[in-house]
């Protein structure tokens, strides 16, 4: 037996799980990270993502020692563009996918290239929160910085890669997101960087999570804790390994995501033609897709409404938890658009932000909670509307999955059963843990991971109610009337 180090490196943390190779978790660690706003401009630190990625490596390595750890494999947060020199170094902090600066950028890079042609070539919609319109942002205002940069990263987990291996690279999932890849032929595309008068050099290797990238340099073992013969893979963007963690295999069988952002995610055998509606991303094996509708506003609603409701600095979950179990479906007829740090899907409207409609003398804080997590299950109705295809299942994961109210708001304004893991948490680094075994050739595809996933007993069903779900229409069919009237305010 071995083990793996698995991470995520996500948007508020790093989270590192070691999984044995027989699947079981032995420990898990989590070092929080700090996000720099400016206006509308979203930033992280290269370098905090890799000082958590050490605090963690360090504990695992103690451990269990460092001999026995024999691979590291990471997911990411996708859609960034973080710089580096020729020694990897980075040269300005990463612009997070959120930011959506390069609006001017990404309209002259859709008339350079055409709207048309860009979304026949990426299969997606094109807009400012894309890595190459942000490169062209960079290139633009901050000129020096351009000319030093030798390679483009697209995931957070990539410049840790590049660390520890001194070898750069992107994994599929993740530089689908980048808005400068052919999706279908999965390759960087030169006519269209070139269009965009930017450097195809700067753009590095493409792999699928099961391939090996390098091992660990030596000037790296003191830092982070593994040896010199522990393998690096290369893993994957966060969408792809909560997707493979959400035990959907088939078209119409659909994942719900609840992070700080979200998504609705199905797997198809190609991209969807939804004019930049539905995010096309590359799979996590080969001919697959993993059709996203994403969300800028999931978790960090929830995370707003009780941070209202809490005395002091800390966030105050329990009472947030008590308000959600005395309200009502419906609120009292109070509703919330979420889209507090404007939204990308189902509506592309950065400038948008959240609002209450319909507050009366009456309404309680019990209604002010409850309204805000149903506005996010109805943007994720909306979500999944736009794929038109029967709904087969419906599973969430995320730490939304751990808000029973929220489970059950879903599952009634979908008006499906809706299942969720009971062991959400670490089901992501299992399926980061199965790549590896892939790569070993012990098990024969991913498919042996999801099945280990079917198991009725491992989940907790959430039923639909057809009353409540009939509430929840008539409240939807308002909801979806709120945005148009208010954009443009």
């Amino acid at each position: 037996m071995y083990y793996i180090a698995t991470y995520d490196v996500g948007t508020t943390a790093v989270k590192g799980v070691l999984v044995s190779s027989d699947g079981e978790i032995k420990t898990s660690e989590l070092v929080q990270i700090k996000t720099y706003f400016q206006q509308d401009y979203k930033e992280q630190k290269p370098d905090d993502w890799f000082d958590a990625f050490c605090q963690i490596g360090k504990k695992f390595t103690s451990h269990v020692g460092a001999d026995k750890i024999k691979a590291v494999i990471m997911s990411g947060q996708m859609q960034d563009l973080i710089l580096v020199d020729e020694a990897g170094r980075p040269l300005r902090n990463a612009i997070l996918y959120s930011d959506a600066r390069a609006g001017l950028e990404a309209a002259k890079i859709q008339e350079m290239v055409t709207e048309d042609k860009l979304e026949a070539i990426t299969c997606n919609h094109f807009d400012g929160s894309m890595p190459l319109a942000k490169l062209l942002w960079v290139k633009e205002h901050e000129p020096e910085i351009y000319a030093k940069t030798r390679q483009v990263l697209i995931s957070s987990k990539d410049y840790i890669i590049r660390c520890l291996t001194g070898i750069a690279c992107g994994d599929a999932t993740a530089c689908a997101t980048a808005g400068a890849m052919n999706l279908k032929q999965m390759t960087w595309d030169e006519e269209l960087i070139t269009a965009a008068t930017l450097n195809l050099e700067l753009f590095p290797p493409i792999k699928y999570p099961h391939e090996v990238v390098g091992t660990v340099v030596e000037e790296m073992q003191d830092l982070c804790g593994y040896d010199q013969n522990t393998v690096v893979y290369a893993g994957i963007g966060d969408a792809g390994a909560t997707t493979l963690a959400s035990g959907i295999a088939s078209f119409g069988e659909f994942n719900v995501n609840i992070g700080t952002s979200g998504w609705v995610a199905t797997i198809s055998d190609s991209p969807l033609d939804l004019h930049g509606r539905v995010f096309n991303l590359a799979g996590f094996s080969e001919k697959t897709y993993i059709n996203v509708v994403p969300f800028f506003n999931a978790g960090n609603v929830h995370k707003w409404i009780t941070k209202v409701f809490s005395e002091g600095d800390s966030l105050d979950y329990e009472k947030s938890t008590k308000l959600l179990e005395s309200s009502v479906p419906g609120c009292h007829g109070v509703l919330f658009l979420p889209y507090i740090t404007g939204e990308r899907f189902p509506v592309i409207d950065p400038d948008i932000r959240g609002a209450y409609y319909g507050i009366t003398p009456d309404t309680s804080a019990e209604d002010l909670t409850r309204a805000c997590l149903e506005g996010v299950a109805f943007s994720v109705r909306q979500g999944l509307e736009l794929i038109d295809c029967e709904v087969k299942s419906v599973s969430l994961i995320g730490g939304g999955a751990r808000v029973a109210v929220w489970c059950q708001i879903l599952a009634d304004v979908l008006g499906k059963d809706v299942k969720v893991y009971k062991n959400a948490d670490i089901l992501p680094a299992k399926a980061l843990a199965s790549a590896v075994l892939l790569a070993n050739g012990e098990i024969a595809d991913y498919g042996d991971f999801v099945k280990t996933l079917q198991d009725e007993d491992a989940c907790i069903t959430y039923r639909a109610s057809n009353d409540t779900h009939e509430i929840y229409n008539e409240v939807y069919r308002k909801f979806v009337k709120l945005y148009p009237q208010l954009r443009g305010l």
